[in-house]
């Protein structure tokens, strides 16, 4: 067991960010600031508006950003000034181009701050950098700055369906401009949090260490959370949910820069020891696979995270997909039918799995306590229309007998009151239920398109957590209407013939999977 020494800072080690005379300090080069069309404003001064108002929001204050105006190309020897002022910068935020990895300057600028950083406390804050890498042109980790290469960084683009890259850029449109005040504003909260930490005087530091004498940020009590890599159709997933624990308070790794070489598994083992809950979002694609591996980088940490669940009882997973996604390749359609055979896949909207997280965190922190105390057998409502109620020996008694059997509790439609009661039932039973199976039988189209938009409402009734299952159970007489009935929002089981258990294999699975995580 290691045990952390206090924390010793060096006799100059600012102990306030009274001692900063900047809170950032921007590095980049000239050439990419410049517009690509005329009467544009360069991306770094749009970038840097940008970054100095939302941290101003954020934190309540103006802060003070340094953007040096005068560098013209990236061959200019950096001026004895900017080393002199770059040991009273709290962060430095480096704009990483071909270009910028070529400039002199910019490379030196750079190591100069780590070296001052180093020299006053460390460069590491907890589990944060003081340097800020922000991408703006796509380069091979293997060729970015020794210093920065296990940093995670800030990608400021993407790849378009022919495999080059896209910058966010307002040049391209409001949908590249969201994407970059998106991608800005978790550079700003980071960025936020750590001036923060970096404001406290040094009697209020966590007095714990780590490797190289950075300070440590205020202890929680919320453990770390493993939030798998995934595939790039499902990155814009990835980083909503990654944000939204953040700003949680939770830490959320990798926190840096996984290696996709041998040293893959070893270093993804080392995260998930430390973590209560992994997270795992099953795209379209298969993915990249790290040399010497036979896996992609998204099936093999599903493996090690599982591999590692069964050493550790304390330990949950929860895999997702989002609902109606098909996978383009042959082994990735593989993966996803072996998750589904072993009813582990997730298949919701992505607001539902992010609801499903607090409550798979919360059941966690609190022991799980109060969930077993409210232990009851899977509730499912199952919605029909009342000419199928009246025909309910060759409708829905099959239905019905068969989930009992499954051991859960049927909530049945009702049909009998003055129309207020029958509302006030069917809304309580949206709440209340576990699972929805909509039964479309004598009902229109119509009818099952207001009963899927009924479910969509729940939340604004009150319901306060997503269903473990939707699916619409298509039956009676085969009509065009029928055929043709799809939808993403819940698993579509089409028989017109006679009721087969089998029908109901993905749903109930569902509901199992779901009944067993609740119940941990």
């Amino acid at each position: 067991m290691n045990v952390r020494s206090p924390l010793s800072l060096p006799a100059d080690y600012p102990n306030s960010m009274m001692a900063f005379e900047d809170d950032i300090f921007i590095s980049y080069t000239h050439i990419d600031n410049q517009p690509l069309t005329e009467g544009q404003k360069g991306w770094i001064s749009h970038f840097h508006h940008c970054l100095k108002l939302r941290l101003a929001q954020l934190r309540g204050k103006e802060a003070k950003i340094w953007l040096d105006t005068r560098r013209i190309s990236g061959n200019d020897y950096i001026e004895p000034s900017i080393v002199q002022r770059l040991p009273k910068v709290a962060l430095l935020v480096s704009i990483f181009t071909p270009r910028y990895l070529q400039s002199e300057w910019c490379m030196r600028e750079l190591r100069e701050f780590c070296q001052a950083a180093q020299r006053m406390g460390g460069l590491r804050i907890g589990e944060k950098s003081r340097l800020f890498k922000v991408i703006k042109t796509p380069i091979e980790r293997e060729q970015h700055p020794p210093e920065t290469q296990d940093l995670l960084g800030y990608e400021f683009f993407q790849m378009d369906a022919s495999g080059r890259p896209v910058e966010f850029d307002p040049i391209f449109g409001e949908e590249a401009e969201k994407r970059f005040l998106m991608r800005l504003y978790d550079v700003a909260y980071d960025a936020h949090r750590l001036l923060d930490t970096l404001s406290r005087p040094e009697s209020q530091v966590a007095p714990d260490a780590v490797d190289g004498g950075a300070i440590a940020p205020p202890a929680s009590d919320r453990p770390p959370i493993y939030l798998a890599e995934t595939t790039s159709d499902l990155r814009d997933a990835r980083d909503n949910i990654r944000r939204e624990l953040q700003q949680r308070g939770y830490l959320v790794l990798p926190d840096e820069a996984l290696p996709h070489s041998p040293d893959f598994s070893e270093a993804v083992i080392t995260h998930l020891c430390r973590c209560r809950l992994s997270i795992h979002l099953v795209g379209r694609r298969y993915g990249i696979v790290p040399e010497g591996a036979e896996q992609s980088v998204v099936e093999l940490q599903h493996t090690l995270a599982t591999a590692h669940q069964r050493q550790n009882g304390d330990f949950d997973r929860l895999v997702w997909m989002p609902v109606g996604l098909e996978a383009e390749e042959a082994r990735q359609q593989d993966f996803i039918q072996a998750l589904q055979d072993q009813a582990e896949l997730l298949q919701t909207g992505l607001e539902d799995f992010k609801t499903l997280i607090q409550d798979t965190l919360h059941s966690s922190r609190s022991g799980g306590n109060a969930l077993q105390a409210e232990a009851h057998p899977p509730q499912v409502y199952l919605i029909c229309d009342q000419r199928d109620q009246d025909d309910y020996e060759a409708t829905l008694q099959p239905i019905e007998d068969y989930l009992w059997d499954q051991g859960y509790e049927v909530i049945p439609s009702v049909f009998d009151g003055d129309e207020a009661e029958i509302r006030r039932y069917h809304e309580g039973s949206l709440v209340d239920c576990d699972a929805v199976l909509i039964y479309y039988g004598a009902g229109s189209e119509l009818w099952v398109q207001t009963k899927l938009k009924e479910l969509r409402k729940a939340s604004g009734l009150g319901r306060s957590h997503p269903f473990w299952a939707k699916a619409v159970y298509v039956s009676g007489e085969s009509t065009p209407a029928k055929q043709r009935f799809r939808t993403r929002e819940a698993e579509v089981i089409n028989q017109f013939g006679d009721f087969s258990p089998s029908d109901l294999a993905p749903f109930v699975t569902q509901v199992n999977q779901a009944a067993a995580g609740r119940s941990q």
